[in-house]
């Protein structure tokens, strides 16, 4: 049945541009949407229970063909990730939509929501089926990546926090530009990195930007330089159709503010980036500049000690990585029938801790860095056991990881909501007061909270109880 259901999903997505066509330049519609704004919610057509959040730039108009950028959160939440695209789509005049149903879980759903998406766009709207591109964060850049393979219709992607599924890796049998963006403290950094090996193996075209931050989607800023380098891509490919995308200016702005970023990296110290920067700078542009220079500062810097000593640093740190959430995630899954806390949900709390006051303790930023790594991947491999034996009703299971990932991150108010349901599902009602006394504490909107905690059916046996009536009270 899988087989089947697969196949078909291919034959329908391979062809998806040629059945569903876009409307053509200077024809109207019924549809009235307001350009310049972020439109949260925009039903489907054909299926009214698919909704994307959506954005058309200033200037759009029906007189020609435009960009599109499709975008997924792991999380659906269509109009966060369609914000840190705002910026880059009225500067570089792409339409954008975020899916507000396709979130981690099983394929089909993705799918659907995927396939529900571009039909509905490219019928309602006037678009480059040239210049189509899709992204996302996490496990939505997963889906990112996969339905441009299915669909043999990509310009490019954009990968936000995790590369390509598994199970589907870079193939030459479906190229497109891959853009990569991880934060320096994100658990997936020691994946995006390697990636770009892989891509280059496979002939893609690819580009690397790391910012400050964790495991998180790409800010604004990045998201300029994505669409920035995507219109820099298409200038060099027979995809190519509007012709801001072939402005010798914009082209020549890049290529200098490129060098001026790696000349800082260089200047600062950090050889490894600045390497990395001067080849995808020389990769990037030349067809179209003079590189000769870029690539001989690559190679110059390829040959030092200190890069080739970064190189050797950055894979133990990988290790280093792997080991230290590892021996955490270990401790959190056992599967022992114990008590309330059982001894590896000690263990692991106290493991999480410990690498956390690590952080807090360690004088060398390189070490820092693998340790906010490790915490992070701690953090979401907790919190996707638990969400999974909550699914599955094994409460207790469910408790011991978020009491993992709330240790790990104890900023998280999602993951103390999480403890205290599943605490009060496991019988634990003391637990349960402690983690929304602690949630309760870091709430940036008590009202809202009080709200939650008043709605949530889990709660109902606790709500005469007055500690509950105290904690859930309005501010």
């Amino acid at each position: 049945m899988f087989r089947s259901f697969f196949t078909a999903v291919i034959l329908t997505f391979v062809n998806l541009v040629i059945v569903s066509p876009p409307t053509a330049p200077g024809r109207e519609t019924s549809d009235a949407f307001p350009l310049g704004v972020i439109i949260p919610k925009v039903a489907a057509s054909a299926d009214t229970r698919q909704t994307y959040a959506l954005y058309l730039p200033l200037t759009y108009s029906r007189e020609q063909r435009w960009p599109v950028v499709y975008v997924f959160d792991p999380g659906a939440r269509g109009t966060l990730a369609l914000a840190q695209f705002q910026h880059a789509a009225e500067l570089h005049r792409f339409i954008v939509a975020a899916s507000n149903n396709s979130h981690n879980g099983p394929w089909a759903p993705e799918f659907e929501a995927g396939d529900t998406m571009v039909r509905d766009t490219q019928q309602r709207f006037s678009v480059d089926t040239r210049r189509i591109y899709f992204a996302g964060f996490s496990g939505g850049a997963r889906v990112a990546s996969r339905l441009a393979q299915l669909c043999k219709c990509a310009a490019g992607v954009l990968l936000s926090g995790a590369g390509f599924s598994r199970d589907f890796p870079p193939s030459p049998d479906s190229r497109f530009a891959v853009f990569s963006a991880v934060g320096n403290t994100d658990f997936n950094y020691s994946e995006l990195i390697p990636l770009q090996d892989a891509l280059e193996k496979a002939a893609f075209p690819h580009w690397l930007t790391v910012f400050d931050g964790g495991h998180e989607w790409a800010p604004p800023k990045v998201m300029d330089r994505a669409l920035a380098w995507f219109r820099i891509q298409s200038a060099n490919s027979p995809r190519e159709s509007l012709p801001v995308a072939s402005d010798e200016g914009f082209l020549a702005a890049e290529f200098a503010a490129a060098q001026t970023r790696a000349q800082t990296q260089e200047q600062g110290g950090d050889l490894l980036t600045a390497w990395r920067e001067y080849r995808q700078i020389a990769a990037t542009f030349e067809p179209v500049f003079d590189v000769s220079a870029v690539r001989a500062k690559a190679a110059q810097l390829g040959n030092q000690k200190a890069v080739l000593h970064a190189t050797k640093r950055e894979k133990n740190d990988f290790e280093e990585q792997d080991r230290l959430s590892g021996e955490i995630l270990l401790a959190s899954a056992s599967n022992r029938d114990n008590p309330l806390q059982t001894e590896s949900e000690q263990s692991a709390v106290a493991l999480a801790k410990s690498l956390r006051l690590r952080v807090a303790g360690e004088k060398r930023p390189e070490h820092v860095v693998v340790f906010k790594r490790a915490l992070s991947g701690v953090f979401v491999g907790s919190m996707e056991a638990a969400l999974d034996a909550l699914d599955k009703k094994d409460y207790l299971r469910a408790a011991r990881q978020f009491a993992c990932a709330s240790e790990a991150n104890p900023e998280s108010e999602w993951a103390l909501r999480n403890l205290a349901i599943a605490r009060v599902l496991s019988a634990d009602r003391k637990g349960a007061y402690q983690a929304l006394r602690s949630a309760r504490k870091i709430t940036k909107d008590a009202s809202r909270f009080s709200d939650w905690m008043k709605q949530e059916p889990v709660f109902e046996s606790l709500r005469s109880a007055s500690e509950f009536v105290a904690l859930s009270a309005s501010p």
